[in-house]
């Protein structure tokens, strides 16, 4: 069992002023695999304590000091690359699959930085001005359980990029990924209080994050209602806000695309990172004409889709990260049911033989009106809704017909044809025929999935303030 009595404050494992204790619970086994001190107000405005006066200096770097500390970060994130993975299994139940893709991205993502970094220009001229972007300040970093580290590294990178100290708020839940991150930070040797690590629940860390004047910034992902009470607290001070917020993304597949290739593929779409994910393509919307055909495909590639044990190399679907969490996904099939969707695979109760964890059924769900809970409110589960549209310009109504806005996937064999559907889908990322990643580009949603952007020159844009700077 692992203890974790820490905190990392000023560039020392210090013991936490709190004193709450937290047990850390297998998703995979229902059993106790670790405890975890959590820290409290005093721990957290030590933290930013330290951050404030690191600040001071760090500010001032050059931007080749700031190069060399995150390629010292990216040496010391690649070497420890299998310790990510090995405790993410462990600990969060994310899949080998999922977690080994985690890892590689955030190597990606700091090696990405350094590049934006190199070519960014931090005293540009526009008109006849000279505009000095200078760092925000202190940021708080509040991030949720379902990709910790991965999260840890994106928002690390482009604060120490732009020349901002910060205080990391990660989740409860996440603590033993958290206690492996904070080591990586550590042996990477930034200056002492440029990063802080404090972790604790987000009523006592997060609040005092979001309403001390200490920090500048908040960078959040998470739910949009946490976020909505972010935004509230953090205008009192004034603070800057990066919100990456809940979706609910919609995958058209147009008339002319490749059943047999594009619907086992939405699948996969739908239930990376076992369903709990933001960027998640959750409804399917499929011509209505094909729609028998398109059920046909999903319930065997679904029934092929296996849910298990997340150490296993196989593994699509592991179990959902608490108890819960399970229940809301519960919950939401049941409400599916209830709502009159047709119940085409998965369903009610956990997979024979994985009773002991949190593990839910591959769900989809099919004949879906859009207005149904199901196709509304975001699960964060392996729950799919098949909605059939009449035509394209439908599909897009659809598509666009949600609160929220953060991804949108297209497949078409017709790449201009995905490319005018993509334009007129309002969210912040689109993908064409697939999932993919970019380091380098902007990532964030519209409407309810937040605002500010994540990635690349974008990214760091808003870690940065302008101060234009006018002479005759």
């Amino acid at each position: 069992m692992k203890a974790i009595t820490k905190v990392y404050i000023n560039g020392e494992f210090v013991t936490p002023h709190g004193t709450e204790v937290l047990d850390l619970i297998s998703p995979t086994t229902g059993h106790k695999i670790g405890e975890v001190i959590l820290a409290d107000e005093i721990d957290t405005q030590n933290a930013i304590a330290a951050a404030q006066a690191a600040f001071k200096t760090y500010s001032k770097s050059t931007k080749a000091e700031r190069l060399a500390h995150l390629e010292r970060l990216l040496e010391v994130v690649t070497r420890r690359k299998q310790d990510i993975i090995d405790v993410s299994v462990e600990e969060y139940g994310g899949t080998l699959q999922f977690s080994s893709l985690v890892a590689q991205n955030a190597i990606n993502d700091i090696t990405a930085m350094i590049e934006t970094l190199k070519n960014f220009d931090l005293e540009p001229t526009t008109g006849r001005t000279k505009v000095h972007l200078q760092p925000v300040g202190v940021v708080g970093v509040i991030i949720p359980w379902n990709m910790s580290n991965g999260f840890i590294v994106t928002k690390l990178s482009t604060a120490l990029a732009a020349g901002c100290t910060a205080v990391v708020k990660p989740s409860e839940m996440s603590a033993m990924q958290t206690q492996v991150m904070t080591e990586i930070f550590h042996e990477a040797g930034l200056p002492k209080g440029v990063v802080n690590f404090v972790t604790g629940m987000g009523d006592v860390v997060g609040a005092e994050l979001t309403r001390n004047p200490g920090i500048s910034k908040i960078a959040f992902t998470g739910s949009t209602g946490v976020g909505k009470i972010i935004a509230k607290g953090a205008v009192d001070t004034m603070k800057r806000v990066t919100l990456e917020l809940g979706g609910k993304s919609p995958n058209i597949i147009l008339d002319d695309a490749n059943l047999q290739v594009a619907i086992p593929t939405a699948l996969m779409m739908a239930f990376f990172n076992s369903g709990q994910a933001c960027a998640a393509a959750t409804r399917l919307l499929v011509p209505e004409n094909r729609l028998e055909e398109v059920n046909a495909i999903a319930k065997a590639a679904a029934e092929n889709t296996k849910v298990g044990d997340p150490r296993d190399a196989d593994t699509v679907v592991g179990p959902m990260v608490s108890k819960k969490q399970y229940e809301r996904v519960e919950g939401y099939i049941q409400a599916g049911i209830d709502e009159g969707a047709t119940l085409l695979t998965g369903g009610m109760g956990k997979p024979e033989g994985l009773e002991a964890g949190n593990f839910a059924k591959a769900t989809i769900f099919t004949n879906v009106k859009n207005h149904m809970r199901i196709a509304q409110e975001e699960i964060f589960g392996p729950v799919l809704s098949i909605i059939p549209y009449k035509d394209e310009a439908d599909a897009i109504a659809i598509a666009n017909d949600t609160a929220y806005g953060l991804c949108g996937y297209v497949s078409s064999s017709d790449n201009k044809r995905a490319h005018r559907v993509a334009n007129q889908i309002d969210a912040g990322r689109i993908c064409i025929n697939g999932i993919f990643h970019d380091s380098e580009a902007p990532f964030g949603g519209f409407k309810q999935s937040g605002m500010g952007r994540e990635y690349g020159r974008f990214g760091l844009e808003v870690y940065l303030e302008p101060k234009a700077i006018l002479e005759e």
